[in-house]
């Protein structure tokens, strides 16, 4: 299997490498989605982020990544027990995909060869404890669209046909990627990723350059380019590993709850799901940075990503959605702190 493009060789994009880098510290987060022009990273970095994340430890013979033998469903008759590091999975989930697919369904084969019920995992089992990904996310079917929707609300997969009861955890990031210009994503789907980041084409010379300069030294000689960012990778990958420890140990100031409500309420973002997904995301900031308290600076930082997508429509203002975001946060945070020298 061939190796994806590294994940710190990617040139610019920092919110998408933010984004996704805050997942990848606190999967709770949700999920990112990530909007913009054709052939600007978006599916590089998804494949990159793959090759960058810790390894899980699962049941070798469990087809749903179960860490513990005791975790593993009852329909599973798992064999192999050994407990074994894995890639974190990271699962494409193609459009015009079959429900069966997603699902899983009854193992044809063994239904017919031994006259067995027996269930065949889908891609949400693959993916559990990992990423799902979708490309052109704003294309997939209404049906997979529901079906995603109830999965994500209840972290369980149900499968019910065939005289089959199947049950399994289906606990996974959601990453989607899309152009706007294709058509937009339902609003019910749109709600359940946690960030959401807009990515668009350099516009200087310079990045331009040094994206073609990267990408051509890694099709010319890929193993040569991954070992020159190697170090870069595994010190992201040690920093994200440090942050996860971290996390539960940052202190989260009542003013910081504060703060979130009042942006929320500024921005007219329905729900609560707004206030907890910008929480979450500045505590993984700061868990990320080192920091043992979240700050309104962490809050700055991330609440384009985790409210632009939650905004109401404006028909009155044509400023995109980060732009709004950027100056409600300024209202009602007041100015950036500027450090005395």
């Amino acid at each position: 299997m061939s190796q994806p493009f590294p994940f710190s060789a990617i040139v610019g994009q920092e919110a998408m490498k933010h984004a996704m880098v805050l997942t990848a510290v606190d999967p709770s987060i949700g999920g990112v989605l990530v909007f913009g022009d054709r052939g600007t990273g978006k599916s590089t970095a998804v494949r990159a982020l793959a090759a960058l994340l810790p390894p899980i430890r699962c049941v070798a013979g469990c087809p749903v990544n179960s860490p513990r033998k005791a975790d593993c469903p009852d329909w599973t008759a798992v064999e192999d027990t050994r407990i074994v590091s894995r890639p974190t999975p990271v699962v494409d989930l193609p459009l015009g995909v079959s429900d069966d697919r997603v699902t899983g369904a009854l193992d044809i084969e063994r239904a017919l060869t031994k006259g067995e019920k027996a269930f065949q995992p889908g891609l949400l089992a693959k993916a559990n404890r990992g990423y799902l990904y979708i490309d052109e996310v704003n294309l997939l079917e209404d049906h997979i669209v529901d079906l995603l929707l109830d999965v994500a609300q209840s972290g369980e997969n149900l499968v019910e046909r065939e005289g089959l009861s199947i049950r399994h955890p289906a606990r996974f990031v959601l990453v989607g990627s899309g152009n706007p210009e294709e058509g937009e994503l339902r609003p019910q789907l749109l709600d359940r990723f946690g960030l959401s980041v807009e990515v668009t084409s350099p516009h200087d010379i310079d990045t331009r350059v040094e994206v073609m300069r990267r990408r051509d030294a890694f099709d010319r000689d890929p193993r040569g380019f991954l070992k020159l960012w190697k170090p870069q990778d595994a010190q992201l990958r040690q920093d994200i590993l440090a942050a996860r420890k971290a996390l539960p140990k940052v202190s989260t100031p009542e003013n910081t709850l504060t703060d979130c409500a009042a942006l929320c309420i500024a921005l007219g973002s329905d729900g609560l799901r707004g206030e907890l997904t910008l929480l979450k995301a500045a505590r993984a900031a700061a868990a990320f940075e080192g920091a043992g308290t979240v700050e309104r600076e962490h809050l700055r930082r991330v609440a384009a990503m985790a409210l632009g997508h939650r905004l109401r429509r404006d028909p009155m203002d044509e400023s995109g959605s980060a732009a709004r975001v950027e100056r409600i946060v300024a209202d009602t945070l007041g100015p950036v702190r500027v450090a005395a020298e």
